[in-house]
């Protein structure tokens, strides 16, 4: 880890921020990406605590020319980029029709959309420097989508397919020290709940959650030691891959009825808005949400 460098979007809260939080541990060079300029530096600082060294790039990713720009940045500091995560998420809750379409289109620039830049923008590095590691944030949902959750369900299947197809290019090019990981998760404690467009009425809930700081030293390790694939983080995420794919109808018809009971019947009440999709939510930041605590 000692003086690799790191460009990790979403960077701000959640797992984004553990990943880069750990990596300035370790000792690495972390280039740290989100709309939110004030909570990238509080981020920046704690790595230069610790160690690290960081920069801030703040900004909407999901402009054309924003992840070649932060390609750009990121060479211009630390000569190279030898991991590229992209983690920005957003997450819509409710019934599919009483989102608004520009509610989903939304999360589907930024999952995917941010996926797809992110990747772009790596790769043309990679390419020339012979080797990298591209990191990409998909989730279980990827295998085992949920209801109430269908955009960002598409967005993490979406970003799993752009993934299968880049790893055909990269062993066709011979590019032998080129990585692509695609991280699974499963349902992760981090602020994504309070931050997620509510439109459900009720408190956007998962089952059960994982600790947010776990599933970054896992991300961390698959970025030094996992190869080309797919890496469901823990047992849960590894189980439910599985089923999704050797049963993917009745694992798909159970993981409903859960999800219908634990977000429409389970969840107390709480005030419909866009949460964070089209603009960053002031306050605090952090890496967990406090959704176990609950």
């Amino acid at each position: 880890m000692q003086g690799r460098s790191w460009v990790i979007t979403g960077a701000s809260s959640g797992i984004g921020r553990a990943v880069a939080e750990r990596a300035g541990q370790l000792g690495g060079n972390v280039v740290l990406a989100a709309r939110r300029p004030d909570a990238l530096a509080e981020v920046a600082r704690r790595i230069e605590a610790s160690g690290g060294q960081a920069l801030v790039v703040a900004g909407d990713l999901t402009a054309a020319d924003a992840p070649e720009a932060l390609a750009r940045a990121a060479v211009a500091r630390f000569g190279a980029i030898h991991v590229w995560f992209n983690n920005a998420g957003v997450l819509p809750v409710g019934r599919f029709e009483e989102i608004p379409v520009e509610d989903n289109l939304r999360a589907v620039t930024v999952n995917l959309g941010g996926a797809v830049g992110g990747s772009h923008a790596a790769l043309m590095r990679f390419r020339a420097q012979g080797h990298g590691v591209l990191l990409n944030m998909a989730s279980v949902e990827a295998r085992v989508p949920l209801a109430y959750h269908a955009a960002y369900a598409a967005t993490t299947a979406g970003v799993l397919g752009l993934d299968m197809a880049l790893r055909q290019e990269i062993r066709l090019a011979g590019l032998r020290d080129v990585r692509l990981v695609t991280i699974m998760p499963f349902t992760v404690d981090t602020p994504l709940w309070q931050h997620a467009a509510n439109r459900a009425g009720r408190q956007p809930r998962g089952f059960p959650y994982d600790d947010p700081r776990a599933v970054a030293d896992a991300i961390v390790w698959a970025a030094l030691h996992a190869p080309s694939g797919e890496f469901p983080v823990g047992m849960k995420a590894q189980v439910a891959s599985v089923l999704g794919q050797v049963a993917p109808g009745p694992s798909t018809w159970a993981a409903g009825r859960l999800m219908d009971r634990v977000q429409m019947r389970g969840a107390p009440a709480a005030p419909v808005g866009p949460g964070n999709l089209h603009a960053p939510i002031p306050g605090p930041t952090a890496i967990e949400g406090g959704m176990r605590g609950r």
